[in-house]
């Protein structure tokens, strides 16, 4: 293997013993969590070889540099996840390759995703991302939409054609109440899951947790890990 395939295969293992323990400390089956791996600021070369590692899921946070990536890695079989607060003038790019849009936080912008979804004839899934440090009716400090907001979300992706409700999105906050309180903020994103899937069974993904924090997001119930730094090494800085 080539230095950097090593370097990638040594740190994929260590994030997957990370995730068993984590599963078997909260009493949860291994399969029952899906890494996602962040790929934001490393070369598609890098896909490549997480691709041949086995990777099957990644996430970008910025169009213009996930579009011209995902565009050189087409021949894959990955699922890609957008991950980054998106602006409306750039959903028909981001629609042409997201699988999934993880951070769905106001009506227009799934007014606009559907649009795309139905001019491509692509179906995309859609996760809510959930503002834990968002008073009601406000967005948060990293994007998403407050508690109390969610559920007349959720009835506007269901009711609108090209997108699949597939659950919830959090980021630990940076500030509020669950500052500094990962495991806190991911048990509330829980409880809230939990109400949407009462109303919507589908939408059961919970993406949660990263590289500093994935275990307290397993011990929580997340579905789905974005983990970055662990696999692909410290980022360099954005240009």
């Amino acid at each position: 293997m080539t230095d950097r395939k090593t370097e990638l295969a040594a740190n994929l293992a260590q994030v997957e013993e990370r995730i068993a323990a984590a599963c078997t400390a909260a009493g949860r089956k291994r399969e029952e969590v899906t890494l996602i791996v962040v790929t934001k600021t490393y070369p598609a070369s890098d896909v490549r070889l997480l691709a041949e590692l086995g990777v099957r899921h990644v996430a970008e946070n910025r169009d213009q540099e996930a579009g011209p990536k995902a565009a050189e890695c087409a021949d894959l079989p990955l699922i890609w996840h957008f991950v980054g607060q998106l602006q409306t003038n750039k959903v028909r790019s981001v629609s042409s390759y997201a699988d999934v849009v993880q951070s769905v936080d106001r009506k227009r912008l799934v007014d606009a995703l559907s649009d795309a979804a139905v001019r491509t004839a692509r179906e995309m899934g859609v996760l809510i991302q959930v503002a834990l440090d968002a008073d009601s009716g406000e967005r948060g400090s990293r994007g998403g939409v407050g508690p109390d907001g969610v559920e007349a979300l959720a009835e506007s992706v269901i009711a609108a054609e090209g997108l699949r409700l597939d659950g919830l999105m959090t980021v630990a906050p940076l500030a509020g109440p669950y500052e500094g309180r990962p495991r806190a903020a991911f048990d509330r994103l829980a409880e809230i899951s939990s109400r949407l899937r009462a109303a919507h069974p589908a939408a059961n993904m919970v993406s949660a947790g990263m590289s500093s924090d994935l275990e307290e997001a397993v011990a929580a119930g997340a579905t789905h890990v974005r983990v970055g730094t662990a696999v692909l090494g410290v980022r360099p800085p954005l240009r």
